[in-house]
């Protein structure tokens, strides 16, 4: 990225295009947000704040390290800024201090001069537009709400659907799935209400559209496969259950266990799990695997990780894992914690009553290095 520095604007957009691309080949959540937050602030001095601010919006994760996730609130605020957009930057710049918790003395110091510099430019002019939404920014459309209606008791979509049917999902990806008052077969819809598959289709079991994929099933005895939006099965097999798909892998229960399948079909993890529990140090749970490929799972005798490709990375011995941006979280059966490292391996002994003693530690062990953004 030298020729970003150097002031060369084509040549660093071009640069900046295939670290992405190369970052997104490996999959690696770090590389990726790192890659995407340089490129939007090349696009940002180009004055191309809406590829900008889209990038800016996907690199940041709750996964990541906080003094990447503050950096990368900074350079939004940053690109609000450059837009006139301050109560915009404002919001980002509070979410880059909450992260860090006011740790980092410089960030500390840049941020109280954008703020100074925001109080001399509304003085007189106001605030500027009014601050988007991820959704705005994402350029993602608002989905209608299901709406019953109290005199017909049917179900409709706010501002976009009349009111027809007995029982009506939530939109996702454009698509909900609705059902007829006479009917017990499920029907997709699209946001102005018409028909992408009819209720011939005989789907009496459905799930909401994720990555281009939706679980149904046919009835008792027929198994859940997975179908794209022109009703093509694209994941055959039968399943007792299938999870919405996320980052190309599904959840998937077969005799009673839990594994994966990937969208192509293919058994990503065998199924030998009870269930899948990721929960990440912010308290947020999540439905699978992380942004990194990693899952929280119930092997019978304790909990441990695993990646996507079926690795397990901490044997499943513990009472509780929480996946850390540094390290694994670990608590015993007495409730004591302690933290693994990446690899799996001993980090801080599994001998604390307060887990935020831990955390501290980590820290301490494994300090953020500041990305070069």
């Amino acid at each position: 990225m030298v020729a970003r520095v150097l002031g060369e604007m084509d040549d660093a957009l071009a640069d900046g295009r295939e670290a992405l691309r190369h970052a997104e080949a490996s999959g690696e959540l770090r590389p990726v947000s790192i890659a995407q937050a340089r490129l939007a602030q090349v696009l940002q001095w180009r004055g191309e704040y809406a590829e900008a601010d889209r990038l800016y919006e996907q690199a940041d994760s709750v996964e990541l390290p906080a003094r990447v996730r503050a950096e990368i609130r900074e350079l939004a605020g940053r690109s609000a800024f450059d837009q006139g957009r301050y109560l915009e930057a404002v919001n980002h710049f509070e979410r880059a201090l909450n992260v860090r918790g006011g740790e980092d003395a410089e960030m500390v110091e840049r941020i109280e001069l954008a703020l100074d510099a925001i109080t001399r430019r509304t003085g007189d002019g106001g605030w500027g537009p009014y601050p988007r939404s991820r959704e705005e920014v994402l350029g993602l459309p608002a989905a209608p709400t299901p709406l019953r209606d109290d005199g017909t008791n049917l179900w409709g979509y706010a501002a976009a659907v009349e009111p027809r049917y007995a029982e009506a999902q939530p939109f996702s990806e454009g698509l909900a799935w609705v059902r007829r008052p006479d009917s017990p077969s499920w029907e997709l819809i699209d946001q102005n209400g018409e028909l992408v598959i009819s209720a011939a289709a005989g789907f009496l079991g459905v799930g909401r559209f994720s990555e281009g994929l939706a679980w149904v099933t046919r009835g008792p005895g027929e198994g859940w496969v997975a179908i794209d939006r022109q009703n093509r099965l694209v994941v055959p097999g039968g399943f007792e259950e299938g999870r919405p798909f996320r980052r190309g892998l599904a959840q998937i229960r077969r005799g009673g266990l839990w594994g994966a399948v990937d969208r192509h079909a293919r058994i990503a993890v065998e199924p030998r799990f009870r269930h899948f529990a990721t929960v990440l140090h912010t308290g947020a749970t999540v439905d699978g695997f992380t942004d990194e490929g990693l899952a929280v799972v119930d092997g019978g005798t304790g909990f441990g990780v695993l990646d996507r490709t079926g690795r397990m990375v901490v044997r499943p011995e513990y009472a509780g894992v929480v996946i850390h941006p540094s390290a694994f979280l670990v608590r015993d059966r007495t409730g004591n914690w302690g933290a693994l490292n990446r690899q799996g391996e001993p980090l801080v002994d599994v001998a604390h009553r307060d887990r935020d003693e831990v955390v501290n530690e980590v820290l301490r062990l494994l300090p953020d290095a500041r990305p070069v953004l």
